[in-house]
């Protein structure tokens, strides 16, 4: 049997007329060699980015400029992250990182110098978690372990899970939500009178039923965790009991079943949940190639597209309440309004978006399934930009807002993105400044 080749949505062309982009001007960044996997803001005119090469290099988002070159690392990096502790007269932010040389660094972004290491550990660290009410950072792999500011440390426990310790958030009263396999441990974390710390297991949240690929704080009460089996899971940051549970599963359209025969279940990664990011009013969470935006408040599927890209979601932002972002596997960073659907809904789209499972898949309670396009006041994505400039999988981005976007890839650059209109008015502004204080031309 021939395969037939797959046919893109045409509502995924966008004309090069795209007003609502406002991303016209972009400088790539050149200095890695390998992929480039992590981003991370310092300030509101610096970042950092990190890979597989072992490099961290700091740079100037106004300018482009490399400020830093940060080595020291023999294998890949595995965690990034800023530390910023303030002693009361002046805060200052330093760079931890991770590595797969199973060694944990920080470094002084200002001079590049790092400035502590901690080396042989017992296994790599997979994630990096700071508490700066308490100026500690905690790593998690093998094993939790809870580091002061001068890098020394203070407590650790071994785990039981196999994978280790991949997601690390902070919750209320001085509690630590630890992702394992399919589990997520809470820790607590007890600081003595002669300031030693402890950390204790306090409980065990077993209610998914595949490997958690996401978590995530919403706000000082919630906090929410996605599934590998695209589970989404709301939880009470305080009492850890579940808020709302959504299972994303594919209903096939008809004509689609009928021109092929479909073997089992659908790919794992057509419904794995691979990143979720809210702005404490929206969840929206990058399931394969689609995207799902979730109202907080009414605990219902507000908006979702199916089909975002041609590969997995890796990454993603709400801009607003009705902007966001999200980037691929593919290569592409794409641009969404979330938009009412045109009345009467088309037919054709009947059948062809998911469905979400409401109440604990497991358990006869709650009420029944329902379909998504039978959810009252469901509105769509629709895409308003596209930005075409990396030849590899774009692994994240971070927003600097009206300042720009940088984006890092598998081809292993960055790309500094601009408001090209912004960008033009300051150099006129510069060229105008420079002839005023050269006594004009």
């Amino acid at each position: 049997m021939v395969a037939q080749p797959v046919e893109k949505s045409p509502v995924l062309c966008i004309d090069e007329e795209q007003p609502k982009n406002w991303f016209t001007e972009l400088q790539v960044l050149t200095g890695h060699f390998d992929i480039v996997r992590f981003l991370v803001q310092i300030d509101d005119f610096r970042c950092a980015s990190a890979g597989d090469d072992g490099l961290v290099l700091v740079w100037n988002i106004e300018t482009g400029e490399r400020l830093q070159e940060l080595r020291g690392h023999s294998q890949q990096i595995t965690a990034i992250t800023t530390f910023t502790c303030n002693n009361g007269l002046m805060s200052h932010t330093s760079l931890i990182t991770a590595s797969s040389d199973r060694s944990l660094s920080l470094w002084d972004p200002d001079t590049g110098n790092r400035v502590q290491t901690i080396s042989d550990l017992q296994s790599s660290v997979k994630c990096l978690l700071v508490l700066e009410r308490l100026c500690v950072c905690l790593s998690g792999g093998e094993e939790l372990c809870v580091w002061n500011k001068d890098f020394q440390l203070q407590c650790h426990r071994q785990n039981h899970s196999d994978t280790g310790i991949t997601a690390l958030i902070e919750l209320p009263k001085n509690c630590i939500a630890a992702a394992m396999d399919k589990e997520i441990m809470i820790y607590r974390l007890t600081v003595s009178t002669d300031s030693s710390m402890s950390v204790a297991e306090i409980r065990c949240l077993s209610d998914h039923q595949d490997q958690i690929r996401a978590l995530i704080n919403v706000n000082d009460g919630l906090f929410a965790s996605g599934s590998h089996a695209g589970e989404l899971i709301l939880w009470d940051a305080i009492d850890w009991t579940i808020l709302a549970y959504e299972h994303i599963l594919w209903e096939e359209s008809q004509t689609s079943a009928q021109a092929e025969i479909r073997m089992g279940a659908p790919k794992p990664s057509e419904m794995s949940i691979q990143h979720l990011t809210t702005n404490g009013t929206l969840i929206l969470a990058a399931v394969g190639s689609g995207l799902y935006v979730y109202s907080i408040l009414t605990k219902t599927v507000v908006a979702y597209r199916k089909v975002a890209h041609d590969s997995n979601v890796l990454h993603t932002i709400l801009l607003s309440d009705s902007e966001l972002m999200s980037c691929s596997e593919d290569g592409s960073v794409r641009m969404w309004e979330i938009q009412d659907l045109p009345l009467p809904a088309e037919p054709a789209s009947a059948g062809f978006f998911g469905m979400w499972n409401f109440g604990r898949s497991n358990k006869q309670t709650g009420p029944p399934s329902k379909k998504v396009m039978d959810v009252p006041n469901i509105r769509t994505l629709e895409l308003t930009g596209d930005l075409i400039g990396h030849s590899g999988a774009v692994q994240m981005f971070v927003s600097f807002k009206e300042n720009g976007l940088v984006t890092c890839s598998t081809d292993h650059l960055l790309i500094l993105w601009k408001n090209g209109e912004r960008q033009s008015h300051l150099r006129s502004l510069a060229l105008f400044q420079k002839l005023e204080e050269n006594g004009g031309l």
